[in-house]
């Protein structure tokens, strides 16, 4: 019934998952990218990735790929990949408005014997229970009978540019065995690393939503185990590199937590469990912890300054970095911002440099002004918060040179020498 040879893709969100994906997948079938953001579609028929995930070179090999703004140009697809962002809305429950716009979307243009995979991160259940059926009242078909599911959830690390959307093992599913061997045999063209699988479109929903969840409840034990460590007179990194000496200790770091996967999968676990009757006790105190380490670290600043007798009220901090990590455009759900707002709770006025960041989207998104280039010898406290290949560049010296010279620097990452600041997370 299905033929690998014969499918034409659609890929519908073309983001930091999505443009990646499409470009891979036009090396081996017609691809059709579509995303609601005509200024994106614009950019993308010049060469142009704001994300920096696909350069020029690969936008301009996909010979097969072509962008479009326009759901109607996605009839003549027969295999629909979705992956538009999953967010939260302002209570930090899930937030399934693009899910369902995309579902209604594909709804409005499938046709008998397609197939449409999901890979946005969601709870167990969204593809067969929500998307499913927005897919069926709007096309008048029945899943299983006329068309067919699937779910293979996204694994792209932003700004990661060893592991590549090729290089990843792909976990895949379908809604019947034979839906599932063929998203199976579709991804398993264009994905290097292999595919793995799973038994059903929930397992493979459940396995996405917790690779997050653990690497989330990880860290905030090593973020809870930084602010110990702070009162008890203790050098965090230290600590840490003696116990990494037994084989088994995991090599996670404190810091904070944002991007659109790891700040914010777990909330769509933690609200299918509490759906259910289960109080995700573990889950829900991981996230309390990462969600106030940018607090903590504006405190930590603060009480510095006040130790060497530096006045608080009107003091200028300079943060490096605003993204949500390293050498990476993306603001999604970045903690740095809790940083800045914590410094404003005390009068302290911060200025924000990041050259990867784009300042129209800094402005829009978090109302702030970045600075092109900073003032040396200016700033009462420097703030390493992301580390940019042109932060660690500058090294401890140029670092500590932003500021006063008796100007504390605090380093987020633990990537200066341990003399060479203040203090680190």
């Amino acid at each position: 019934m299905f033929d690998p040879a014969k499918t034409r893709i659609g890929v519908i969100g073309l983001g930091y998952v999505g443009l990646p994906l499409a470009a891979a997948f036009a090396a081996e079938f017609p691809t059709t990218g579509f995303d609601i953001d005509k200024t994106r579609i614009a950019e993308l028929g010049q060469g142009l990735d704001r994300t920096r995930e696909v350069d020029g070179e690969e936008l301009a090999a996909a010979k097969r790929l072509r962008y479009t703004a326009d759901p109607e140009e996605l009839r003549d697809v027969n295999f629909y990949v979705v992956t538009v962002p999953t967010p939260l809305d302002g209570h930090k429950a899930p937030d399934l408005t693009p899910l369902r716009k995309a579902s209604e979307s594909v709804g409005k243009v499938i046709g008998a014997g397609d197939v449409v995979v999901f890979e946005s991160t969601v709870y167990p259940g969204v593809t067969e229970e929500v998307c499913v059926p927005i897919i069926e009242k709007l096309s008048g078909l029945a899943c299983n009978r006329d068309f067919f599911a699937g779910y293979s959830p996204e694994r792209i690390n932003p700004g990661d540019r060893e592991h590549r959307v090729r290089d990843i093992l792909k976990v895949t599913s379908g809604s019947t065995p034979e839906t599932a061997e063929y998203v199976d045999a579709v991804y398993g063209k264009v994905i290097r690393a292999g595919t793995y699988r799973a038994s059903s479109i929930r397992v493979a929903e459940a396995a996405k939503v917790i690779e997050n969840t653990q690497r989330d409840v990880n860290i905030a034990l090593i973020n809870e185990l930084a602010i110990l460590f702070e009162r008890l007179g203790l050098d965090t990194r230290e600590v840490l590199e003696a116990a990494g000496t037994k084989w088994n200790f995991l090599p996670f770091r404190p810091g904070l937590v944002g991007g659109h996967c790891i700040g914010v999968d777990p909330y769509y676990l933690t609200h299918k469990a509490i759906e259910v009757g289960h109080h995700p006790e573990m889950i829900l105190a991981g996230r309390r912890i990462n969600d106030g380490m940018g607090a903590y670290v504006a405190d930590r600043v603060v009480k510095l300054m006040i130790h060497k007798r530096i006045s608080i009220s009107g003091a200028r901090v300079m943060v490096l970095g605003l993204a949500f990590k390293e050498n990476c455009p993306d603001l999604r759900n970045t903690h740095v911002v809790d940083i800045i707002s914590q410094f404003k709770t005390y009068g302290v006025e911060a200025d924000v440099w990041d050259p990867w960041v784009d300042a129209d989207q800094a402005r829009r998104e978090y109302g702030l002004q970045l600075v092109a280039a900073p003032p040396q010898g200016a700033y009462d406290a420097v703030v390493l918060a992301v580390a940019h290949r042109e932060f660690t560049d500058l090294g401890a010296a140029g670092i500590r040179a932003l500021g006063k010279p008796d100007c504390i620097v605090y380093d987020v990452k633990g990537v200066l020498p341990r003399d060479a600041c203040d203090e680190s997370l």
